[in-house]
């Protein structure tokens, strides 16, 4: 599985603070969770859980491969089945979101990309059921599921404390919403990330790279 630029904006995104005990719902090849890794506490232990055999085969390498091997855990299981003996401080999750369109020839595509293995009525359950009572929930999504899975995160008693937008341009509409609840109400904290700064598609904008220059070699 290819980066994505969703999981590295969640990556980036993603209130980490002191959160000891952290976990990546759907973690792919472990880019979030990497990332995570690089901006936590040096005490943190990240919980990688991922269903597809072969992604989580190849997360766990990257993680072995990584200087954070020691603070990265991959669990091969899904995570409605996924019962450990902790709550955690921040939950992440970079989760299917096609329910109803036609499935690509690459199964392991369709899977991430699909709400058939991990709806979003699970994924909001678990979180509930895993999240300490001050933890963080956070979230990337196309815009249109992001604006859903906040009702249906309500209904649960997640509440959003923080919501970016983000965009490929600043003329464009909004394409993803990266979307942070907690368990008590609060006041909405709420930004905007716009990838580039022109139509060229050449330069990106401040606000990409002041929120990901850390992962940049380039940069």
């Amino acid at each position: 599985m290819k980066v994505g630029t969703d999981a590295v904006l969640l990556g980036a995104w993603a209130s980490v603070g002191d959160a000891k005990r952290i976990l990546d719902i759907g973690t792919g090849n472990g880019t979030i969770a990497l990332m995570l890794a690089q901006r936590s506490i040096d005490l943190a232990q990240i919980d990688a859980v991922e269903i597809e055999t072969t992604d989580a085969l190849q997360a766990e390498e990257n993680f072995n491969q990584s200087p954070w091997r020691d603070k990265v855990h991959i669990h091969h299981s899904s995570i409605q089945s996924f019962y450990p003996d902790k709550k955690y401080n921040l939950i992440v999750s970079n989760p299917p979101y096609f329910s109803n369109s036609q499935s690509p020839p690459d199964q392991r595509r369709y899977h991430a990309r699909h709400t058939i293995r991990l709806n979003h009525i699970d994924l909001t359950s678990a979180a509930v059921r895993l999240l300490e009572d001050d933890g963080k929930f956070n979230v990337v999504l196309p815009y249109e599921e992001g604006i859903r899975f906040m009702e249906l995160a309500e209904t649960k008693m997640l509440y959003c404390s923080r919501r970016f937008s983000f965009r490929t341009r600043a003329e464009k509409k909004v394409e993803r919403l990266l979307i942070e609840f907690q368990r008590q109400p609060q006041a909405t904290e709420t930004g905007e990330i716009i990838l580039y700064k022109d139509k060229s598609g050449e330069l990106w904008d401040n606000s990409y790279v002041n929120l990901t220059k850390e992962f940049y070699l380039k940069l």
